[in-house]
Protein backbone atom coordinates (compact mmCIF):
# COMPACT_ATOMS: atom_id res chain seq x y z
CA UNK A 1 0.00 0.00 0.00
CA UNK A 2 1.29 3.45 -0.95
CA UNK A 3 0.47 6.76 0.73
CA UNK A 4 0.18 9.87 -1.43
CA UNK A 5 0.14 13.49 -0.28
CA UNK A 6 -2.16 15.37 -2.63
CA UNK A 7 -2.24 19.17 -3.06
CA UNK A 8 -4.90 21.22 -4.86
CA UNK A 9 -4.73 24.96 -5.61
CA UNK A 10 -6.04 25.41 -9.16
CA UNK A 11 -8.81 27.91 -8.43
CA UNK A 12 -10.29 29.15 -5.15
CA UNK A 13 -9.95 26.06 -2.93
CA UNK A 14 -6.71 25.29 -1.12
CA UNK A 15 -6.51 21.67 -0.01
CA UNK A 16 -4.17 18.95 1.21
CA UNK A 17 -4.99 15.26 1.65
CA UNK A 18 -3.35 11.94 2.40
CA UNK A 19 -4.76 9.11 0.33
CA UNK A 20 -3.80 5.44 0.18
CA UNK A 21 -3.69 3.18 -2.86
CA UNK A 22 -6.43 1.01 -1.29
CA UNK A 23 -8.83 4.00 -1.30
CA UNK A 24 -8.28 5.16 2.24
CA UNK A 25 -8.53 8.87 2.98
CA UNK A 26 -6.30 9.34 6.01
CA UNK A 27 -6.79 13.11 6.17
CA UNK A 28 -8.29 15.94 4.17
CA UNK A 29 -7.96 19.63 4.96
CA UNK A 30 -9.52 22.39 2.86
CA UNK A 31 -9.67 26.18 3.05
CA UNK A 32 -12.25 27.98 0.92
CA UNK A 33 -12.08 31.57 -0.29
CA UNK A 34 -15.75 32.39 -0.84
CA UNK A 35 -15.76 35.38 1.50
CA UNK A 36 -12.75 36.94 -0.23
CA UNK A 37 -14.27 36.67 -3.71
CA UNK A 38 -17.95 37.28 -2.93
CA UNK A 39 -17.74 41.11 -3.20
CA UNK A 40 -16.55 40.70 -6.80
CA UNK A 41 -19.14 38.11 -7.85
CA UNK A 42 -16.44 35.70 -9.03
CA UNK A 43 -12.90 34.48 -8.47
CA UNK A 44 -10.16 37.14 -8.62
CA UNK A 45 -6.96 35.30 -9.64
CA UNK A 46 -4.49 37.46 -7.70
CA UNK A 47 -6.54 37.22 -4.50
CA UNK A 48 -6.79 33.46 -4.98
CA UNK A 49 -3.04 33.00 -5.46
CA UNK A 50 -2.19 35.02 -2.34
CA UNK A 51 -4.68 33.04 -0.30
CA UNK A 52 -3.11 29.76 -1.49
CA UNK A 53 0.32 30.97 -0.34
CA UNK A 54 -1.00 31.71 3.13
CA UNK A 55 -3.10 28.58 3.55
CA UNK A 56 -1.23 25.69 1.93
CA UNK A 57 1.63 25.20 4.40
CA UNK A 58 -0.59 25.06 7.50
CA UNK A 59 -3.02 22.73 5.70
CA UNK A 60 -0.22 20.28 4.87
CA UNK A 61 0.98 20.32 8.48
CA UNK A 62 -2.59 19.78 9.73
CA UNK A 63 -3.22 16.90 7.32
CA UNK A 64 -0.01 15.12 8.33
CA UNK A 65 -0.87 15.60 12.00
CA UNK A 66 -4.41 14.30 11.49
CA UNK A 67 -3.06 11.17 9.78
CA UNK A 68 -0.33 10.74 12.39
CA UNK A 69 2.35 10.72 9.72
CA UNK A 70 5.58 12.49 8.91
CA UNK A 71 6.55 13.57 5.42
CA UNK A 72 9.15 10.82 5.43
CA UNK A 73 6.39 8.19 5.65
CA UNK A 74 4.69 9.45 2.48
CA UNK A 75 5.52 7.52 -0.70
CA UNK A 76 4.97 10.32 -3.22
CA UNK A 77 3.70 13.88 -3.51
CA UNK A 78 1.03 14.75 -6.06
CA UNK A 79 -0.08 18.26 -6.96
CA UNK A 80 -2.33 19.86 -9.52
CA UNK A 81 -0.07 21.13 -12.32
CA UNK A 82 -2.93 22.53 -14.44
CA UNK A 83 -5.22 23.48 -15.95
CA UNK A 84 -6.37 26.38 -13.81
CA UNK A 85 -5.52 29.89 -12.70
CA UNK A 86 -1.79 29.88 -13.29
CA UNK A 87 -0.85 31.75 -10.11
CA UNK A 88 -2.67 29.27 -7.93
CA UNK A 89 -1.39 26.27 -9.87
CA UNK A 90 2.17 27.49 -9.40
CA UNK A 91 1.73 27.81 -5.63
CA UNK A 92 0.70 24.18 -5.26
CA UNK A 93 3.16 22.76 -7.75
CA UNK A 94 6.17 24.69 -6.42
CA UNK A 95 5.27 23.61 -2.89
CA UNK A 96 5.08 19.99 -4.02
CA UNK A 97 8.45 20.28 -5.77
CA UNK A 98 10.08 21.71 -2.66
CA UNK A 99 8.67 18.93 -0.46
CA UNK A 100 9.64 16.24 -2.96
CA UNK A 101 13.19 17.58 -3.17
CA UNK A 102 13.59 18.01 0.58
CA UNK A 103 12.17 14.59 1.46
CA UNK A 104 13.60 12.76 -1.59
CA UNK A 105 10.14 11.65 -2.72
CA UNK A 106 8.75 11.16 -6.23
CA UNK A 107 6.73 14.04 -7.68
CA UNK A 108 3.48 13.44 -9.56
CA UNK A 109 2.11 16.32 -11.63
CA UNK A 110 -1.63 15.75 -11.87
CA UNK A 111 -3.95 17.15 -14.50
CA UNK A 112 -6.84 18.66 -12.53
CA UNK A 113 -9.27 17.19 -15.05
CA UNK A 114 -7.76 13.75 -14.50
CA UNK A 115 -8.39 14.25 -10.80
CA UNK A 116 -12.09 14.71 -11.55
CA UNK A 117 -12.08 11.92 -14.13
CA UNK A 118 -10.67 9.34 -11.72
CA UNK A 119 -12.44 10.55 -8.56
CA UNK A 120 -15.42 8.21 -9.02
CA UNK A 121 -13.01 5.27 -8.73
CA UNK A 122 -11.93 6.50 -5.29
CA UNK A 123 -15.51 6.15 -4.05
CA UNK A 124 -16.56 3.16 -6.20
CA UNK A 125 -14.10 0.23 -6.16
CA UNK A 126 -16.22 -1.65 -8.69
CA UNK A 127 -15.96 1.05 -11.37
CA UNK A 128 -13.79 -0.44 -14.13
CA UNK A 129 -12.35 0.99 -17.32
CA UNK A 130 -13.55 1.94 -19.86
CA UNK A 131 -16.40 4.20 -18.77
CA UNK A 132 -18.21 7.14 -20.31
CA UNK A 133 -17.60 10.32 -18.31
CA UNK A 134 -19.50 13.58 -18.32
CA UNK A 135 -17.00 16.00 -16.79
CA UNK A 136 -18.98 19.10 -15.94
CA UNK A 137 -17.57 21.93 -13.86
CA UNK A 138 -17.10 25.68 -13.70
CA UNK A 139 -14.44 25.70 -16.37
CA UNK A 140 -15.06 22.55 -18.39
CA UNK A 141 -17.90 20.59 -19.96
CA UNK A 142 -16.71 17.46 -21.76
CA UNK A 143 -17.72 13.94 -22.62
CA UNK A 144 -14.82 11.50 -22.44
CA UNK A 145 -14.21 7.81 -22.91
CA UNK A 146 -12.03 7.02 -19.90
CA UNK A 147 -10.03 4.04 -21.17
CA UNK A 148 -7.39 3.87 -18.42
CA UNK A 149 -5.05 5.99 -16.35
CA UNK A 150 -3.66 8.62 -18.71
CA UNK A 151 -5.84 7.37 -21.58
CA UNK A 152 -8.74 9.69 -22.39
CA UNK A 153 -10.66 10.07 -25.65
CA UNK A 154 -12.64 13.28 -25.89
CA UNK A 155 -16.00 12.90 -27.59
CA UNK A 156 -17.40 16.39 -27.01
CA UNK A 157 -16.58 19.71 -25.38
CA UNK A 158 -18.19 23.11 -25.04
CA UNK A 159 -17.82 25.57 -27.89
CA UNK A 160 -18.25 28.55 -25.56
CA UNK A 161 -19.23 28.58 -21.87
CA UNK A 162 -19.02 25.59 -19.56
CA UNK A 163 -22.20 24.57 -17.74
CA UNK A 164 -20.80 25.63 -14.37
CA UNK A 165 -19.79 28.99 -15.80
CA UNK A 166 -23.36 29.43 -17.07
CA UNK A 167 -24.68 28.63 -13.58
CA UNK A 168 -22.37 31.23 -12.04
CA UNK A 169 -23.26 33.92 -14.55
CA UNK A 170 -26.98 33.18 -14.28
CA UNK A 171 -26.73 33.48 -10.50
CA UNK A 172 -25.12 36.89 -10.96
CA UNK A 173 -27.82 37.98 -13.43
CA UNK A 174 -30.54 36.96 -10.98
CA UNK A 175 -28.84 38.48 -7.94
CA UNK A 176 -28.47 35.13 -6.19
CA UNK A 177 -24.90 35.56 -4.97
CA UNK A 178 -21.69 33.57 -5.14
CA UNK A 179 -20.94 30.69 -5.59
CA UNK A 180 -23.57 30.52 -8.27
CA UNK A 181 -24.27 26.81 -8.75
CA UNK A 182 -25.66 26.08 -5.28
CA UNK A 183 -27.48 29.44 -5.26
CA UNK A 184 -29.32 28.68 -8.51
CA UNK A 185 -30.21 25.18 -7.30
CA UNK A 186 -31.66 26.56 -4.06
CA UNK A 187 -33.74 29.17 -5.91
CA UNK A 188 -34.89 26.60 -8.49
CA UNK A 189 -36.38 24.43 -5.76
CA UNK A 190 -39.18 26.99 -5.36
CA UNK A 191 -39.73 27.56 -9.09
CA UNK A 192 -41.49 26.01 -12.08
CA UNK A 193 -38.99 24.46 -14.53
CA UNK A 194 -41.48 24.83 -17.38
CA UNK A 195 -42.40 28.47 -16.68
CA UNK A 196 -39.90 30.29 -18.90
CA UNK A 197 -39.42 29.34 -22.58
CA UNK A 198 -35.64 29.07 -22.78
CA UNK A 199 -33.60 27.55 -25.65
CA UNK A 200 -31.78 24.21 -25.55
CA UNK A 201 -28.69 24.95 -27.68
CA UNK A 202 -27.64 22.12 -30.04
CA UNK A 203 -30.20 19.66 -28.61
CA UNK A 204 -31.24 17.16 -31.25
CA UNK A 205 -28.46 18.10 -33.67
CA UNK A 206 -25.68 15.96 -35.11
CA UNK A 207 -23.14 18.38 -33.59
CA UNK A 208 -21.51 16.48 -30.69
CA UNK A 209 -20.59 19.49 -28.58
CA UNK A 210 -22.19 21.70 -25.92
CA UNK A 211 -23.10 25.38 -25.99
CA UNK A 212 -24.39 27.46 -23.06
CA UNK A 213 -23.60 31.09 -23.96
CA UNK A 214 -26.92 31.58 -25.77
CA UNK A 215 -28.86 30.09 -22.87
CA UNK A 216 -27.24 32.54 -20.47
CA UNK A 217 -28.15 35.42 -22.79
CA UNK A 218 -31.73 34.16 -22.99
CA UNK A 219 -31.96 34.28 -19.20
CA UNK A 220 -30.83 37.91 -19.30
CA UNK A 221 -33.51 38.81 -21.84
CA UNK A 222 -36.20 36.93 -19.90
CA UNK A 223 -35.16 38.67 -16.67
CA UNK A 224 -35.38 42.08 -18.30
CA UNK A 225 -39.00 41.54 -19.39
CA UNK A 226 -40.02 41.34 -15.74
CA UNK A 227 -42.53 38.62 -16.62
CA UNK A 228 -41.20 35.85 -14.37
CA UNK A 229 -40.09 35.40 -10.80
CA UNK A 230 -36.50 34.66 -9.89
CA UNK A 231 -37.35 31.09 -8.74
CA UNK A 232 -39.09 30.38 -12.08
CA UNK A 233 -36.15 31.79 -14.01
CA UNK A 234 -33.70 29.71 -11.97
CA UNK A 235 -35.75 26.51 -12.31
CA UNK A 236 -36.24 27.00 -16.05
CA UNK A 237 -32.55 27.69 -16.57
CA UNK A 238 -31.55 24.62 -14.55
CA UNK A 239 -33.96 22.44 -16.53
CA UNK A 240 -32.57 23.74 -19.82
CA UNK A 241 -29.03 22.84 -18.71
CA UNK A 242 -30.20 19.38 -17.63
CA UNK A 243 -31.91 18.82 -21.00
CA UNK A 244 -28.74 19.84 -22.86
CA UNK A 245 -26.51 17.58 -20.76
CA UNK A 246 -28.83 14.59 -21.13
CA UNK A 247 -29.23 15.03 -24.89
CA UNK A 248 -25.51 15.30 -25.55
CA UNK A 249 -24.71 12.41 -23.20
CA UNK A 250 -27.34 10.20 -24.83
CA UNK A 251 -25.64 10.82 -28.15
CA UNK A 252 -22.24 9.92 -26.70
CA UNK A 253 -23.47 6.63 -25.20
CA UNK A 254 -23.82 5.24 -28.70
CA UNK A 255 -20.17 6.07 -29.40
CA UNK A 256 -18.85 4.01 -26.47
CA UNK A 257 -20.72 0.69 -26.69
CA UNK A 258 -18.12 -1.02 -24.50
CA UNK A 259 -18.64 1.42 -21.60
CA UNK A 260 -18.94 -0.26 -18.21
CA UNK A 261 -20.88 2.67 -16.71
CA UNK A 262 -22.12 6.21 -17.17
CA UNK A 263 -20.16 8.46 -14.82
CA UNK A 264 -20.49 12.13 -13.92
CA UNK A 265 -17.86 14.19 -12.08
CA UNK A 266 -16.97 17.83 -11.49
CA UNK A 267 -18.65 20.59 -9.51
CA UNK A 268 -21.94 20.55 -11.44
CA UNK A 269 -22.22 16.82 -10.66
CA UNK A 270 -23.24 17.94 -7.16
CA UNK A 271 -26.49 19.36 -8.59
CA UNK A 272 -29.41 17.13 -7.62
CA UNK A 273 -31.41 17.68 -10.82
CA UNK A 274 -28.39 16.81 -12.97
CA UNK A 275 -27.73 13.63 -10.99
CA UNK A 276 -31.34 12.52 -11.14
CA UNK A 277 -31.59 13.03 -14.90
CA UNK A 278 -28.33 11.21 -15.63
CA UNK A 279 -29.31 8.34 -13.32
CA UNK A 280 -32.51 7.94 -15.33
CA UNK A 281 -30.58 8.12 -18.62
CA UNK A 282 -28.17 5.40 -17.47
CA UNK A 283 -31.05 3.14 -16.50
CA UNK A 284 -32.68 3.68 -19.90
CA UNK A 285 -29.51 2.28 -21.49
CA UNK A 286 -28.98 -0.52 -18.94
CA UNK A 287 -25.79 1.10 -17.70
CA UNK A 288 -24.66 1.39 -14.08
CA UNK A 289 -24.50 5.01 -12.93
CA UNK A 290 -21.62 6.26 -10.83
CA UNK A 291 -20.89 9.64 -9.27
CA UNK A 292 -18.59 10.71 -6.45
CA UNK A 293 -20.11 11.81 -3.14
CA UNK A 294 -20.97 15.50 -3.18
CA UNK A 295 -17.84 16.64 -1.37
CA UNK A 296 -15.64 14.91 -3.96
CA UNK A 297 -17.36 16.71 -6.85
CA UNK A 298 -16.01 20.16 -6.06
CA UNK A 299 -12.27 20.90 -6.08
CA UNK A 300 -10.49 18.93 -3.38
CA UNK A 301 -7.12 17.34 -2.65
CA UNK A 302 -8.41 13.80 -2.14
CA UNK A 303 -9.08 13.43 -5.86
CA UNK A 304 -5.58 14.75 -6.62
CA UNK A 305 -4.09 12.29 -4.14
CA UNK A 306 -6.10 9.46 -5.66
CA UNK A 307 -5.09 10.39 -9.22
CA UNK A 308 -1.52 10.47 -7.89
CA UNK A 309 -1.98 6.99 -6.41
CA UNK A 310 -3.31 5.64 -9.73
CA UNK A 311 -0.43 7.21 -11.65
CA UNK A 312 2.14 6.06 -9.07
CA UNK A 313 0.86 2.48 -9.36
CA UNK A 314 1.32 2.75 -13.12
CA UNK A 315 4.91 3.97 -12.71
CA UNK A 316 4.10 7.50 -13.85
CA UNK A 317 6.13 10.16 -12.02
CA UNK A 318 7.51 13.51 -13.12
CA UNK A 319 10.81 15.43 -13.02
CA UNK A 320 11.18 18.48 -10.81
CA UNK A 321 11.19 20.79 -13.82
CA UNK A 322 7.68 19.79 -14.91
CA UNK A 323 5.85 23.03 -15.81
CA UNK A 324 2.66 24.54 -14.43
CA UNK A 325 0.07 24.92 -17.17
CA UNK A 326 -2.93 27.22 -17.49
CA UNK A 327 -4.27 24.93 -20.22
CA UNK A 328 -3.79 21.18 -20.35
CA UNK A 329 -6.23 19.04 -22.36
CA UNK A 330 -6.84 15.46 -21.27
CA UNK A 331 -6.94 14.41 -24.92
CA UNK A 332 -4.35 16.53 -26.76
CA UNK A 333 -5.13 14.75 -30.02
CA UNK A 334 -8.84 15.61 -30.04
CA UNK A 335 -10.10 17.51 -33.05
CA UNK A 336 -10.54 21.21 -32.35
CA UNK A 337 -14.17 22.11 -31.74
CA UNK A 338 -15.73 24.15 -34.51
CA UNK A 339 -18.50 26.71 -34.30
CA UNK A 340 -19.35 30.38 -34.14
CA UNK A 341 -19.04 30.41 -30.38
CA UNK A 342 -15.57 28.91 -30.13
CA UNK A 343 -13.28 31.10 -28.08
CA UNK A 344 -9.92 32.10 -29.56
Amino acid sequence: MSIILGLESSCDETAAALVTSDRGILAHRLAGQEAAHRPYGGVVPEIAARAHVEALGPLIEAALAEAGLTLGQVDAIAATAGPGLIGGVMVGLVTAKALALAADKPLIAVNHLEGHALSPRLADPDLAFPYLLLLVSGGHCQLLAVEGVGRYRRLATTIDDAAGEAFDKTAKLLGLGFPGGPAVERAAAAGDPAAVPLPRPLVGTAEPHFSFAGLKSAVLRARDTGSWSVPDLAASFQQAVVDCLVDRTRRAIAQVPQATALVVAGGVAANGAVRAALTALAHQHDLPFSAPPLWLCTDNAAMIGWAGAERFAAGLTDPLDVPARARWPLDPHAEKARGAGVKA
